[in-house]
């Protein structure tokens, strides 16, 4: 088994490390004929990078894509799509303090208990920057669906406990924080400079929404449509939890309020958040993730040390004080590198 791959037929396998030479992937499955460029596929990463907003990390990183294979004359030629992303500016010194320390809420004490070392340079494979590749390979999934009239978009519905009114979720790519509404901007901005001062850190939560989608995608029971959506999303090291359609709240309402009535045309209400038995109605695709808050922080916390000795530890380095926006992209990349999955696995089975 490899854990660095995702997908049955559109497959996503990634590389690199977050301080090593740089990070890549390979996106195999992907139909010949697919319009697709360069200039698309930077646009998506541009949305992650880092150095950008007001909750996110100094570190500068230019993220240029490198496409090495599947491409010709602006088309995806059915072969496998290779790409590399080369770091340019990781501090690896920020980090020797850490060496010697497992850092709390971070994957360090797990992967030395799976692998018997780990990379303590910012996290080596379980860090954010892992999630560049994803990006591409969603955007290379986003060019696919595309061709069949599918639109995604996410945006943040809340940050540090500040929810935002949903008006205007596809302008959210042109706002700060990936807000569905200009209103709560400066609300979330005070927010994010209170924890930046205190130390601290803020979580959030992140709405995805898939349009277009076909009826019919999705299997009846252990390939259900919405637990490849949430093993997917789950799939994002800072996602905690997992939403669809009416989520939680389904469990604290009525039968009679949370079916969707059926009406000529359609359906009255998308409780079920477009999908039904596990396939999907034609509905729109709603999805929340809850996203915690990012581990390393400017604050004393307890730890111990790798041969268990009792220690306080404040983390150095550039680090965001939200994943919020920056994790946007990388949550819409999943969705639909997950639905162009489906859809293939569909037509192959029809």
């Amino acid at each position: 088994m490899s854990g660095s791959t995702f997908g049955t037929v559109f497959r996503l396998t990634t590389f690199g490390e977050s301080h090593g030479a740089g990070l890549g992937g390979v996106v195999d499955g992907c139909p010949a004929g697919v319009a697709l460029t360069a200039e698309l596929v930077q646009r998506e990463v541009d949305l992650r990078r880092p150095g950008q907003g007001l909750a996110a990390t100094a570190r500068r990183e230019a993220d240029r894509v490198e496409l090495l294979s599947g491409l010709f004359e602006g088309r995806t030629t059915g072969t496998p799509i290779g790409f590399v992303i080369r770091n340019e500016d990781q501090r690896s010194r920020d980090y020797s303090q850490v060496s010697q320390v497992y850092r709390p809420g971070h994957a360090d004490v797990t992967y030395d208990a799976k692998y018997g070392l780990r990379d303590y340079r910012g996290g080596g494979r379980s860090s954010g920057r892992e999630t560049v590749s994803r990006v591409v390979g969603g955007a290379v999934a986003g060019a696919l669906l595309s061709g069949l009239g599918v639109e995604v978009a996410a945006y943040t519905v809340e940050l540090g406990g500040v929810p935002a009114e949903v008006r205007d979720p596809w302008g959210a790519r042109g706002r700060e924080f990936g807000a569905p509404c200009d209103e709560v901007v400066p609300l979330w901005a005070e927010r994010v400079q209170a924890a930046r001062a205190a130390g601290d850190s803020l979580g959030g939560v992140v709405e995805v929404v898939a349009r277009g989608v076909p009826a019919g995608l999705g299997e009846p029971v252990f390939d259900k449509l919405d637990a490849r959506l949430a093993y997917a999303l789950m799939g994002v090291g800072a996602v905690k939890a997992v939403e669809v359609g009416a989520g939680c709240a389904a469990a604290r309402a009525l039968g009679s309020a949370n079916n969707d009535p059926l009406v000529p045309g359609g359906f009255a209400s998308n409780n079920a958040g477009g999908i039904l038995g596990g396939i999907s109605s034609g509905q729109d695709i709603v999805v929340r993730a809850h996203v915690k808050p990012i581990p390393s922080i400017g604050r004393e916390q307890d730890t111990v040390t790798t041969d268990g000795q009792p220690t306080r530890l404040r983390v150095g380095g550039r680090h965001d004080v939200a994943a919020i926006a920056r994790i946007n992209p990388v949550l819409r990349a999943m969705v639909l590198l997950t639905l162009a999955d489906m859809w293939l696995l569909q037509k192959r089975m029809g």
